[in-house]
C-alpha cells in the first residue's frame, strides 16, 4: 500500500476549522430561544421565576457576543483551545438556567447534551472527554441541588424521585452514547476527506507530469520534420564541400548538432505522444507505462496477455488516461512492495470486460483485514517481523491502496481482493503464486476507446501552445 507524504489536519487540530462567526451566530439562535421560553414561562403558565437572575445570565451570553463581534475579526478561526473554552461557557450558562430552574425536573435539562455532542464532532478527543466528564457531574449536581419551580400560587412542580433518577441516567447515557457517535461518525468524514484530497493532489500530480510529458513529445514531434531537413542539407553540403576543409568543418558540426538535438528530444518524450492518435493506446501499452517505474527495483515482473476462453478478439484500446496510469502503477508498486521474487500482471479481455490481474508471490493481504482494503487511514495493529525485514519503516496506512480504487473506479472499474493461498491451486507454477490479487475489471463499453463511452475523438493534431 503506497503512502503519500501529504500533510493533512490531524486530531488536534480539528477546532482549528470553525469561524468564530459560526459560534457568535449560533449563540444568538440560542439566546433566542431562551429568552423565549422564559417568556412563555411566565407570561403563559404563569410560572413564578426568579425573572432577574434569568436575564443576568442570558445577559452574559450577550455581552461575551457582543464583545467577541466587536473585538476579534469577523474572518477569525478560534483554535482548539478557544473552541473549548467557548463550549464550556455555553454549558456552564446552559447549567446556570437550569440550576433556576428546576433542575432534573425540567424538561430542558436533556439540552445539556448538546454541548458535548458539538464537542465530538468539532473538536480533539481530549476536549470531548473533559466536556463529557464535566457534563455528567452537572446533572448529577443539579439532580441534588436547583431552584424549584413554583407556580404564581406557590405550588412546586416537581417529579418523583424515580423519574428524577430516571432523567439523569437517560442523560449520561445521551451524553456518553451521542458524543460516541458523534466522534465516530466525524472521523470517518475526516479521514474520508483527507484520504479524497490525497486522491485529488495525487491525480493532479500525474496530470501534470502528463501534459507535461505531452508537450515535451509534441516538441520533438514537430521539430523533427525541420531537424531532418537540417540534416538532410548538412549530408549534402559536406559532400560538395569535400574540397573546401574550412567550411567543411563547420558543415560537419552542424550535422553532429542536428544529431544531437534529435536524441536529447527523443530522450526526453515519446515521439508523437500528444498527437491525437496517441492519447489512447493497446491495453498493454497501458500496462508497460504504468509498470515503468518498478521494471528495476529487484523483483522480476512477468506480463503475461490473453484473450479469455482462447477467443481470438484484438487487443483492446484504452484511453490513456491519468487514473489509470497512476492507480495501475500503485497496485503494481504495493505487489512490488511485498513480493519475495516475482510479480504477475495478466492482462485478459473478451467480448463483455477487460481484465487485468496483479498478483506477487508476498505474504498477502492481511486476512483479518482483507474485507476492509482500500478504506483510508487503515491499520492493521501489528506488524510481522517478516514484513519488517522486508520493507523497513513501512506504516502501512492504506491510503495508497484508497487512491489507486479511488482513481480506478472514477474510470469505471471494478476492484476484488485476494489471496492467492486461500484459492485451489492445482499445478505448481500456479502454487506458487501465494501472495496478495487485485484484480481491475473494467465494463467494455467503459474504456474502450474506439466505440465506447471513453471514445477518443479523432481530428487534425493542434499545433503547440505556449
Amino acid at each position: 500500500m503506497t503512502d503519500t507524504s501529504i500533510g493533512f489536519v490531524g486530531g488536534g487540530q480539528r477546532g482549528n476549522w470553525i469561524r468564530l462567526r459560526t459560534v457568535i451566530w449560533l449563540r444568538w439562535v440560542a439566546i433566542a430561544g431562551q429568552i423565549g421560553a422564559l417568556l412563555v414561562a411566565r407570561f403563559y403558565y404563569d410560572l413564578k421565576l426568579e425573572s432577574a437572575l434569568f436575564y443576568l445570565v442570558i445577559g452574559l451570553a450577550v455581552i461575551a457576543n457582543l464583545v467577541a463581534m466587536f473585538i476579534f475579526p469577523e474572518s477569525k478561526r478560534l483554535t482548539e483551545r478557544e473552541n473549548l473554552l467557548m463550549v464550556l461557557f455555553d454549558l456552564l450558562q446552559l447549567s446556570a438556567l437550569l440550576y433556576l430552574s428546576g433542575g432534573l425536573n425540567n424538561p430542558f435539562a436533556l439540552l445539556i447534551v448538546g454541548p458535548v455532542t458539538v464537542s465530538a464532532a468539532a473538536l480533539s478527543l481530549r476536549s470531548t472527554v473533559f466536556l463529557g466528564a464535566m457534563a455528567i457531574l452537572i446533572v448529577s449536581l443539579l439532580a441534588e441541588f436547583h431552584m424549584p419551580l413554583r407556580t404564581s400560587a406557590g405550588t412546586v412542580l416537581w417529579v418523583g424521585e424515580l423519574f428524577v433518577f430516571g432523567n439523569w441516567v437517560a442523560i449520561v447515557i445521551a451524553v456518553v452514547f451521542l458524543s460516541v457517535y458523534a466522534r465516530w461518525i466525524s472521523s470517518e468524514a475526516h479521514s474520508m476527506s483527507d484520504a479524497l484530497q490525497a486522491t485529488q493532489m495525487a491525480l493532479a500530480r500525474e496530470q501534470k507530469l502528463s501534459d507535461l510529458s505531452g508537450i515535451v513529445a509534441a516538441a520533438a514531434h514537430e521539430l523533427g520534420t525541420p531537424l531532418a531537413t537540417i540534416k538532410l542539407a548538412s549530408s549534402e553540403l559536406m559532400e560538395d564541400l569535400s574540397d573546401h576543409p574550412d567550411v567543411l568543418e563547420d558543415v560537419t558540426l552542424i550535422n553532429q548538432e542536428t544529431d544531437r538535438c534529435r536524441d536529447i528530444l527523443r530522450s526526453m518524450g515519446q515521439i508523437g505522444k500528444d498527437d491525437l492518435y496517441m492519447r489512447h493506446a493497446p491495453v498493454t501499452a497501458v500496462v508497460d507505462e504504468a509498470a515503468e517505474p518498478h521494471v528495476d527495483r529487484g523483483k522480476a515482473l512477468h506480463f503475461e496477455t490473453m484473450s479469455h476462453l482462447g477467443t481470438e478478439l484484438p487487443q483492446p484500446v484504452i484511453a490513456r488516461r491519468p487514473e489509470i496510469v497512476h492507480g495501475l502503477r500503485n497496485l503494481i508498486q504495493n505487489a512490488v512492495d511485498f513480493a519475495r521474487e516475482n510479480v504477475w500482471v495478466e492482462t485478459t479481455w473478451s467480448h463483455g470486460k477487460i481484465t487485468i490481474r496483479i498478483q506477487d508471490d508476498g505474504p498477502g493481504f492481511p486476512a483479518h483485514l482483507i474485507g476492509r482494503i482500500g478504506d483510508p487511514f487503515m491499520r492493521s495493529g501489528k506488524k510481522s517481523a517478516t514484513d519488517g525485514a522486508s520493507r523497513p519503516a513501512y506504516e502501512g496506512m492504506g491510503l495508497g491502496l484508497f487512491i489507486a480504487k479511488t482513481l480506478l473506479e472514477r474510470t469505471g472499474a471494478e476492484l476484488t481482493f485476494a489471496n492467492g493461498s486461500d484459492l485451489q491451486n492445482a499445478d505448481t507454477v500456479a502454487s506458487a503464486r501465494c501472495g496478495a490479487i487485485v484484480a481491475v475489471t473494467w465494463p467494455f463499453a467503459k474504456i474502450d476507446a474506439r466505440f465506447g463511452g471513453d471514445a477518443m475523438p479523432i481530428g487534425q493534431n493542434r499545433p503547440l501552445e505556449v
